[in-house]
């Protein structure tokens, strides 16, 4: 990402889970957490906000689930990804990236090492 950090949103229905995982990508100088958000709705409102690279989508939340979330985020004029979800699959998490749409399904218990490279991959 030229220099830029890459700019991430995490989604969680479980506040304890978004705060560990923004405190580890903020511990990565190439990644900045830009905001949280607690169900499908206030992630599309966040994405619209933010403009973010990226979105660490949680697949699983009550209300509007992740799936759900993807498919609108991906209606928006300027999305952070060009594919719908139609290529994911029901797992724990989701990353949605902007570069060539690139997304991709990863489990909670992914190491911290692993999880900031898949957000660079995916963002990039």
């Amino acid at each position: 990402m030229s220099g830029q950090p890459i700019r991430v949103i995490v989604v969680d229905d479980e506040p304890m889970v978004c705060a560990h995982l923004t405190t580890i990508l903020g511990a990565t100088p190439d990644i900045e957490a830009v905001d949280q958000a607690h169900d499908g709705a206030a992630a599309v409102e966040a994405v619209v906000r933010h403009k973010p690279d990226l979105v660490l989508m949680d697949l699983r939340m009550p209300g509007v689930d992740g799936i759900a979330a993807i498919e609108r985020i991906t209606m928006l004029r300027q999305p952070p990804c060009d594919r719908g979800a139609d290529h994911l699959r029901r797992g724990s998490a989701c990353a949605e990236g902007s570069a060539g749409g690139r997304g991709g399904s990863l489990l909670k218990s992914t190491p911290p090492e692993d999880l900031t490279e898949l957000v660079r991959v995916a963002a990039n």
